[in-house]
């Protein structure tokens, strides 16, 4: 069984048991959130939402708050003297896939 959800204007394809990185929540480590965003749920049959699946929901645990690796964006003119270096660090939150619903 998979569902594929919506969250932080992204869709992930989710299995139970599944570890996946998304944009931040607010939840604190150990919390249990729920994501109601549910586009498809394939368990015996496939179920399509429009655009979102009635009565289903995923349940999952925040396993870790965290920073990704640094990314440099680095801009330039060429003959023009022109430089500026910036560096950005995107957080993200790790969730255990506990249940899917639906």
């Amino acid at each position: 069984m998979y569902a594929v959800i919506e969250t932080g204007g992204k869709q992930y394809k989710v299995q139970e048991g599944d570890t996946i990185f998304v944009e931040k929540i607010k939840a604190e480590e150990g919390d249990k959130i729920d994501f109601s965003k549910v586009l498809l749920v394939q368990g015996d049959d496939l179920v399509v939402g429009k655009p979102y699946v009635e009565n289903a929901k995923v349940e999952g645990t925040v396993l870790e708050q965290g920073k990704a690796k640094k990314i440099v964006v680095f801009r330039y003119k060429p003959k023009k003297n022109y430089k500026r270096k910036q560096g950005h660090r995107q957080p993200y939150t790790k969730v255990k896939i506990e249940k899917i619903i639906g």
